[in-house]
């Protein structure tokens, strides 16, 4: 990742309403959220979720797709790994111990949930 996309996706980061939707779109996992549910998700109205979504998706770190007549937004999970590569690239100066706890994943998301596998839904 280039600086300057790293500024762009910290820059869309930095609003609250707009974590907050990434943060909603990364629980979603792959299927996404339809534009009304994301409003209703962050406690917005459509139109000033409108607003955020056309942001972050310039920012490169959701992506849209349409169905039928509705458009499902989705945390892109590519961009956001990038996001965390960089800040990370540098890391440690010599003391690879510093890293481990990024490194590690969240209790809360596994294989299987995020792909809609039979545990999916489980604690």
């Amino acid at each position: 990742m280039l600086e300057k996309q790293a500024l762009s996706a910290f820059a869309a980061l930095s609003q609250g309403t707009r974590l907050k939707i990434v943060r909603a779109l990364v629980v979603a996992g792959n299927d996404g959220m339809a534009a009304g549910a994301v409003a209703n998700a962050v406690g917005v109205s459509p139109s000033n979720v409108s607003f955020h979504l056309k942001e972050l998706e310039h920012s490169g770190l959701i992506d849209q797709k349409r169905v039928s007549r509705s458009i499902f937004y989705s945390a892109s999970y590519e961009r956001l790994s990038e996001l965390v590569r960089f800040l990370m690239e540098d890391c440690c100066a010599g003391h690879p111990d510093i890293l481990a706890p990024a490194g590690e994943m969240s209790p809360a998301c596994s294989t299987s949930k995020v792909s809609g596998g039979e545990d999916a839904g489980r604690a």
